[in-house]
């Protein structure tokens, strides 16, 4: 069973070390420890920027995601929750993680109020898509990166 919960500072290691945990990962992170602390303490300061940890029954950070609730004028002022940085232990994949953790993406949604939930991923995650499209979200859009010097 795996448990989900807010993130505390002490878990910022083991989350960018689930980032790291693939193909991409390893090419996209690897910064200064403090760089990640950083940004986790901004995050929390934003108050509608969650980073989440799954654990499980022995205290093994196994999963994690970021929910970020944004309000908005379009689709009749839906409020939505985005959610980023979707991994799973490389163990543990295949085992009823992934779903169990979006039902806790819904459930805080929920809580939030939020109508919708929406997600960005890379497109070169082939096994992700199949699994986002198998619990029921739909490749409605297609999205862009600027990255900004």
């Amino acid at each position: 069973m795996i448990r989900f919960r807010e993130a505390a500072e002490a878990d910022v290691a083991a989350v960018v070390a689930l980032l790291t945990d693939d193909m991409l990962g390893q090419r996209r992170e690897g910064a200064e420890p403090e760089l990640y602390q950083a940004a986790f303490a901004r995050m929390r300061v934003e108050g509608s920027n969650h980073l989440i940890v799954g654990e499980d029954e022995t205290g093994r950070i196994v999963a994690t995601y970021q929910i970020t609730f944004i309000s908005g004028l379009s689709l009749r002022a839906a409020r939505r929750a985005q959610v980023e940085s979707v991994r799973v232990a490389g163990d543990m994949r295949g085992q009823g993680v992934g779903e169990a953790m979006f039902e806790d993406v819904k459930a805080r949604a929920r809580a939030a109020g939020c109508t919708l939930v929406q997600l960005t991923m890379n497109s070169g995650r082939k096994d992700a898509n199949r699994f986002y499209e198998r619990i029921g979200f739909v490749a409605s859009h297609t999205g862009f990166k600027l990255a900004l010097d």
